[in-house]
This record gives C-alpha cells, structure tokens and sequence, in this order.
C-alpha cells in the first residue's frame, strides 16, 4: 500500500508490489511508467528485475509477490518466466487482469510454470486507493 501511494504522488496509476524470499522483503517498487516515460516499468517487473539482480538468477522459485492490483498479462508472463512461486493481489482487474479475472496466465498449465494466486487481500482498501486516484483525474 505505501509503495502504491508513492506511485499515485508520481502521477501513476498506484500499484505497489513487494517480493518476499524466505520471510524477508527483497525488493519492493511501484509503478514508474510516468516517470521513466517506459511502458513497462510496472510495479512488479521493477520488483522482479530488483530480486533477480540481487540474488544473481533470474529464477524466484521461493518467492511470494505481493501487489495492490491484479497483475496484467505482461507482468503475468514475467512472474511465470521468474517462476515467482506465489502472487497475492489486492485488487481484481475485470478488464486486464491476468490472475484470473479477464484473463488466467498464471495459473495456466500450457505454459511451463504454474503460479498460485490469492486474490482479494486488502481488495477493498486498495480498490479504494486506485478509485481515489482516478476521481482525481476527472
């Protein structure tokens, strides 16, 4: 939540993510879009990157990630190619989600890695932070 509402004084939609290994933050970020003019630099792809460059591999296998809104389809595919081991979301995305609402990646058995997801943690009280962000920009 605090890294979300660090994101909403950036003038970015406030999604917030952090990224437990064997019960220790390791890298926690919010979404930088606005302020790095990169469509990327989502909250979870900074965490994943911030981890990975400290632990020296790309793989999480151990790793829970905690994020204010359900991950959309990039970060979902970047989590399943870290093999991030778990993701809790606050927040469901009805219209872009990848954990489970518009869309399932993370979870899908196509694909070489499974994630799984808790959805709802806290939903109502990071709903209501992305909900005051964007009555703010009307």
């Amino acid at each position: 939540m605090e890294e979300a509402a660090i994101a909403s004084r950036h003038g970015d939609v406030p999604v917030g993510a952090v990224l437990v290994r064997q019960g220790k933050i390791v890298a926690r970020d919010h979404n930088r879009r606005t302020e790095t003019a990169d469509p990327s630099a989502h909250a979870e792809v900074l965490v994943l990157r911030k981890a990975a460059t400290r632990a020296f591999d790309w793989r999480l296998t151990d790793a829970t990630l905690y994020v204010t809104m359900e991950p959309c389809p990039m970060c979902a595919g970047a989590i399943k190619h870290a093999r991030v081991e778990t993701v809790v979301y606050g927040a469901s995305d009805p219209d872009a989600g990848a954990g489970g609402s518009a869309y399932n990646i993370l979870e899908d058995k196509r694909l070489n890695h499974t994630v799984k997801v808790l959805a709802g943690v806290m939903e109502s009280e990071c709903r209501s932070l992305l909900q005051r962000f964007f009555d703010g920009l009307r």
